[in-house]
Protein backbone atom coordinates (compact mmCIF):
# COMPACT_ATOMS: atom_id res chain seq x y z
CA UNK A 1 0.00 0.00 0.00
CA UNK A 2 1.09 3.56 -0.67
CA UNK A 3 1.67 6.05 2.13
CA UNK A 4 -1.59 7.77 1.29
CA UNK A 5 -4.90 6.30 0.16
CA UNK A 6 -5.19 6.54 -3.63
CA UNK A 7 -8.13 7.10 -5.93
CA UNK A 8 -7.67 3.59 -7.31
CA UNK A 9 -7.91 2.09 -3.82
CA UNK A 10 -11.12 3.99 -3.14
CA UNK A 11 -12.57 2.93 -6.50
CA UNK A 12 -11.66 -0.73 -5.97
CA UNK A 13 -13.46 -0.80 -2.61
CA UNK A 14 -16.50 1.05 -3.96
CA UNK A 15 -16.74 -1.23 -7.01
CA UNK A 16 -16.55 -4.33 -4.80
CA UNK A 17 -19.45 -3.07 -2.66
CA UNK A 18 -21.52 -1.90 -5.62
CA UNK A 19 -21.28 -5.32 -7.25
CA UNK A 20 -22.57 -7.05 -4.13
CA UNK A 21 -25.69 -5.06 -3.34
CA UNK A 22 -28.89 -4.23 -5.17
CA UNK A 23 -29.21 -1.00 -3.17
CA UNK A 24 -27.84 2.43 -4.01
CA UNK A 25 -27.55 4.02 -0.56
CA UNK A 26 -27.79 7.77 -0.06
CA UNK A 27 -27.34 7.72 3.73
CA UNK A 28 -24.40 6.26 5.66
CA UNK A 29 -24.55 5.24 9.32
CA UNK A 30 -21.41 4.62 11.38
CA UNK A 31 -22.09 2.71 14.58
CA UNK A 32 -19.95 3.12 17.67
CA UNK A 33 -19.10 0.73 20.49
CA UNK A 34 -22.03 -1.41 21.59
CA UNK A 35 -24.49 0.12 19.12
CA UNK A 36 -24.57 -2.63 16.51
CA UNK A 37 -28.18 -3.68 17.16
CA UNK A 38 -29.44 -0.76 15.08
CA UNK A 39 -28.36 -2.62 11.94
CA UNK A 40 -30.59 -5.54 12.92
CA UNK A 41 -33.64 -3.38 12.21
CA UNK A 42 -32.81 -3.00 8.51
CA UNK A 43 -35.20 -4.71 6.11
CA UNK A 44 -33.84 -7.45 3.77
CA UNK A 45 -30.22 -6.30 3.98
CA UNK A 46 -27.21 -7.16 1.88
CA UNK A 47 -24.35 -7.95 4.28
CA UNK A 48 -20.67 -7.61 3.32
CA UNK A 49 -17.86 -8.52 5.76
CA UNK A 50 -15.43 -5.61 5.70
CA UNK A 51 -12.48 -8.01 5.77
CA UNK A 52 -13.38 -9.01 2.22
CA UNK A 53 -13.41 -5.47 0.80
CA UNK A 54 -10.19 -4.44 -0.98
CA UNK A 55 -8.04 -1.96 0.95
CA UNK A 56 -10.56 -1.74 3.80
CA UNK A 57 -9.11 -1.28 7.33
CA UNK A 58 -10.29 -4.10 9.60
CA UNK A 59 -11.39 -3.31 13.15
CA UNK A 60 -9.68 -5.16 16.00
CA UNK A 61 -11.76 -3.67 18.83
CA UNK A 62 -14.30 -5.69 20.88
CA UNK A 63 -17.84 -4.49 20.11
CA UNK A 64 -17.00 -3.59 16.50
CA UNK A 65 -18.40 -6.38 14.31
CA UNK A 66 -16.72 -5.53 11.01
CA UNK A 67 -19.36 -5.65 8.30
CA UNK A 68 -21.49 -3.47 6.05
CA UNK A 69 -25.25 -3.83 6.27
CA UNK A 70 -27.02 -2.26 3.29
CA UNK A 71 -30.78 -1.98 2.89
CA UNK A 72 -33.91 0.06 3.55
CA UNK A 73 -34.64 1.83 6.83
CA UNK A 74 -37.52 4.26 7.32
CA UNK A 75 -37.85 4.83 3.58
CA UNK A 76 -34.16 5.58 3.09
CA UNK A 77 -31.57 3.44 1.36
CA UNK A 78 -28.80 3.15 3.95
CA UNK A 79 -25.31 1.73 4.30
CA UNK A 80 -24.50 0.86 7.90
CA UNK A 81 -20.90 0.37 8.98
CA UNK A 82 -20.73 -2.00 11.95
CA UNK A 83 -17.23 -1.67 13.28
CA UNK A 84 -15.10 1.38 12.60
CA UNK A 85 -11.34 1.44 12.86
CA UNK A 86 -9.35 3.80 15.04
CA UNK A 87 -6.04 5.62 14.85
CA UNK A 88 -4.84 3.80 17.99
CA UNK A 89 -5.11 0.44 16.18
CA UNK A 90 -2.07 1.45 14.14
CA UNK A 91 -3.71 2.64 10.94
CA UNK A 92 -2.88 6.00 9.37
CA UNK A 93 -5.56 8.69 9.53
CA UNK A 94 -6.32 8.46 5.82
CA UNK A 95 -6.64 4.67 6.11
CA UNK A 96 -8.99 5.05 9.11
CA UNK A 97 -11.18 7.36 7.03
CA UNK A 98 -11.10 5.34 3.80
CA UNK A 99 -14.66 4.08 4.54
CA UNK A 100 -15.89 7.68 4.33
CA UNK A 101 -14.16 8.16 0.98
CA UNK A 102 -15.82 4.97 -0.25
CA UNK A 103 -19.22 6.16 0.97
CA UNK A 104 -18.72 9.35 -1.01
CA UNK A 105 -17.75 7.33 -4.10
CA UNK A 106 -20.97 5.32 -3.67
CA UNK A 107 -23.03 8.50 -3.78
CA UNK A 108 -23.84 8.89 -0.09
CA UNK A 109 -24.87 12.46 0.71
CA UNK A 110 -25.69 12.30 4.43
CA UNK A 111 -23.82 10.51 7.22
CA UNK A 112 -25.06 9.82 10.73
CA UNK A 113 -22.14 8.97 12.98
CA UNK A 114 -22.48 7.59 16.52
CA UNK A 115 -20.00 6.86 19.25
CA UNK A 116 -19.64 6.00 22.92
CA UNK A 117 -18.03 8.72 25.00
CA UNK A 118 -17.12 9.81 28.49
CA UNK A 119 -19.14 12.69 29.89
CA UNK A 120 -17.05 15.74 30.76
CA UNK A 121 -20.01 18.03 31.39
CA UNK A 122 -21.01 17.66 35.07
CA UNK A 123 -24.68 17.96 34.09
CA UNK A 124 -24.50 14.76 32.01
CA UNK A 125 -25.41 11.29 33.23
CA UNK A 126 -24.47 7.84 31.89
CA UNK A 127 -26.98 6.85 29.23
CA UNK A 128 -27.52 10.43 27.97
CA UNK A 129 -27.45 11.09 24.24
CA UNK A 130 -25.52 14.17 23.13
CA UNK A 131 -26.06 15.75 19.73
CA UNK A 132 -22.60 16.86 18.66
CA UNK A 133 -22.54 20.58 17.87
CA UNK A 134 -18.79 20.88 17.30
CA UNK A 135 -15.60 19.00 18.04
CA UNK A 136 -12.06 19.45 19.30
CA UNK A 137 -9.79 17.40 17.05
CA UNK A 138 -6.65 17.25 19.14
CA UNK A 139 -4.70 14.72 17.00
CA UNK A 140 -5.66 16.68 13.88
CA UNK A 141 -4.53 19.97 15.39
CA UNK A 142 -1.23 18.30 16.28
CA UNK A 143 -0.57 17.20 12.69
CA UNK A 144 -2.49 13.92 12.32
CA UNK A 145 -5.19 15.34 10.07
CA UNK A 146 -6.81 12.84 7.68
CA UNK A 147 -6.53 15.40 4.85
CA UNK A 148 -2.74 15.48 5.12
CA UNK A 149 -1.07 14.60 1.83
CA UNK A 150 -2.08 15.12 -1.81
CA UNK A 151 -5.50 16.73 -2.30
CA UNK A 152 -7.97 15.64 -4.97
CA UNK A 153 -9.76 18.82 -6.04
CA UNK A 154 -12.52 16.73 -7.64
CA UNK A 155 -13.51 15.61 -4.12
CA UNK A 156 -12.98 18.79 -2.13
CA UNK A 157 -10.81 21.88 -1.62
CA UNK A 158 -7.31 21.90 -0.17
CA UNK A 159 -8.51 24.01 2.78
CA UNK A 160 -12.11 23.01 3.58
CA UNK A 161 -14.28 25.19 5.79
CA UNK A 162 -15.16 23.69 9.18
CA UNK A 163 -17.41 26.47 10.48
CA UNK A 164 -20.36 24.08 10.83
CA UNK A 165 -19.02 20.50 10.73
CA UNK A 166 -22.30 19.11 12.11
CA UNK A 167 -25.28 20.12 10.00
CA UNK A 168 -27.56 22.59 11.86
CA UNK A 169 -30.74 21.39 10.11
CA UNK A 170 -30.01 17.77 10.99
CA UNK A 171 -29.29 18.72 14.59
CA UNK A 172 -32.55 20.63 14.81
CA UNK A 173 -34.47 17.68 13.38
CA UNK A 174 -32.88 15.30 15.88
CA UNK A 175 -33.97 17.54 18.75
CA UNK A 176 -37.49 17.71 17.32
CA UNK A 177 -37.64 13.91 17.07
CA UNK A 178 -36.33 13.58 20.62
CA UNK A 179 -38.83 16.09 22.02
CA UNK A 180 -41.76 14.35 20.34
CA UNK A 181 -40.62 10.97 21.70
CA UNK A 182 -40.00 12.30 25.21
CA UNK A 183 -36.26 11.72 24.96
CA UNK A 184 -33.97 14.33 26.46
CA UNK A 185 -31.12 15.09 24.09
CA UNK A 186 -28.07 16.97 25.27
CA UNK A 187 -25.96 19.03 22.87
CA UNK A 188 -22.31 19.84 23.14
CA UNK A 189 -18.71 19.67 21.99
CA UNK A 190 -17.02 16.31 21.42
CA UNK A 191 -13.33 16.19 22.34
CA UNK A 192 -11.45 13.70 20.17
CA UNK A 193 -8.31 12.11 21.62
CA UNK A 194 -6.16 9.41 20.06
CA UNK A 195 -6.31 6.79 22.84
CA UNK A 196 -6.19 3.92 23.55
CA UNK A 197 -5.43 4.76 27.18
CA UNK A 198 -8.22 6.52 29.03
CA UNK A 199 -7.44 10.07 30.09
CA UNK A 200 -5.63 11.06 33.26
CA UNK A 201 -7.36 13.42 35.73
CA UNK A 202 -5.15 16.29 34.55
CA UNK A 203 -6.04 15.58 30.93
CA UNK A 204 -9.75 15.53 31.78
CA UNK A 205 -9.48 18.89 33.52
CA UNK A 206 -7.73 20.27 30.44
CA UNK A 207 -10.45 18.96 28.13
CA UNK A 208 -13.15 20.51 30.30
CA UNK A 209 -11.26 23.82 30.34
CA UNK A 210 -10.97 23.66 26.53
CA UNK A 211 -14.74 23.40 26.22
CA UNK A 212 -15.32 19.67 25.81
CA UNK A 213 -18.63 18.20 26.97
CA UNK A 214 -17.75 14.59 26.08
CA UNK A 215 -14.54 12.78 25.16
CA UNK A 216 -13.92 9.84 22.87
CA UNK A 217 -11.49 8.14 20.48
CA UNK A 218 -13.24 8.38 17.11
CA UNK A 219 -15.59 10.45 14.92
CA UNK A 220 -13.70 13.71 14.32
CA UNK A 221 -11.45 12.33 11.52
CA UNK A 222 -14.48 10.81 9.79
CA UNK A 223 -16.36 14.09 10.01
CA UNK A 224 -13.44 16.08 8.62
CA UNK A 225 -13.26 13.81 5.56
CA UNK A 226 -17.03 13.86 5.07
CA UNK A 227 -17.19 17.64 5.23
CA UNK A 228 -14.21 17.91 2.85
CA UNK A 229 -16.42 16.14 0.29
CA UNK A 230 -19.49 18.26 1.05
CA UNK A 231 -21.39 15.47 2.83
CA UNK A 232 -23.82 16.50 5.58
CA UNK A 233 -23.16 15.04 9.04
CA UNK A 234 -25.24 14.36 12.13
CA UNK A 235 -23.24 13.20 15.15
CA UNK A 236 -24.78 11.52 18.21
CA UNK A 237 -22.64 10.58 21.19
CA UNK A 238 -23.80 8.13 23.86
CA UNK A 239 -22.47 9.14 27.27
CA UNK A 240 -21.42 5.70 28.45
CA UNK A 241 -19.62 6.82 31.60
CA UNK A 242 -18.65 9.94 33.48
CA UNK A 243 -15.10 11.12 32.77
CA UNK A 244 -14.36 12.43 36.27
CA UNK A 245 -11.20 14.50 36.84
CA UNK A 246 -11.42 13.70 40.56
CA UNK A 247 -12.72 10.13 40.74
CA UNK A 248 -13.55 8.43 44.04
CA UNK A 249 -10.73 6.27 45.42
CA UNK A 250 -10.58 2.86 43.78
CA UNK A 251 -12.71 3.81 40.75
CA UNK A 252 -11.36 2.37 37.49
CA UNK A 253 -12.72 2.29 33.95
CA UNK A 254 -12.64 -0.46 31.34
CA UNK A 255 -13.96 -1.00 27.82
CA UNK A 256 -16.48 -3.64 28.92
CA UNK A 257 -18.20 -1.10 31.20
CA UNK A 258 -18.38 1.36 28.30
CA UNK A 259 -20.08 -1.28 26.15
CA UNK A 260 -22.53 -2.17 28.93
CA UNK A 261 -23.56 1.41 29.61
CA UNK A 262 -23.83 2.12 25.89
CA UNK A 263 -26.39 -0.66 25.57
CA UNK A 264 -28.73 1.13 27.96
CA UNK A 265 -29.07 4.04 25.56
CA UNK A 266 -29.62 1.92 22.44
CA UNK A 267 -33.47 2.04 22.45
CA UNK A 268 -33.45 5.84 22.61
CA UNK A 269 -30.69 6.06 20.00
CA UNK A 270 -32.63 3.82 17.61
CA UNK A 271 -35.76 5.94 18.12
CA UNK A 272 -33.88 9.15 17.29
CA UNK A 273 -32.03 7.75 14.27
CA UNK A 274 -35.16 6.16 12.82
CA UNK A 275 -37.10 9.39 13.36
CA UNK A 276 -34.43 11.46 11.63
CA UNK A 277 -34.33 9.07 8.66
CA UNK A 278 -38.12 9.07 8.39
CA UNK A 279 -38.21 12.88 8.20
CA UNK A 280 -34.91 13.49 6.44
CA UNK A 281 -36.61 15.31 3.56
CA UNK A 282 -37.53 18.09 6.01
CA UNK A 283 -33.87 19.12 6.09
CA UNK A 284 -33.34 19.36 2.33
Amino acid sequence: MSQFVTTNEIKAAADYIRERTKYRPSVGLILGSGLNSLADTIDTPDIIPTGEIPNWPVSTVPGHVGRLVIGELEGQSVLVLQGRTHFYEGYSMDRVTLPIRVMVALGIQTIIVTNASGGLNPAFQPGDLMIIRDHLNFPGMAGNNPLRGPNDESIGPRFPDMTAPYDPALRALAHKVGDEAGIQLREGVYAYVAGPSFETPAELRFLQFAGGDAVGMSTAPEVVVARHAGVRVLGISTVANLALPDPPPGLTLNHEEVLEMGQRAVPHLITVVRGVLRRLDETL
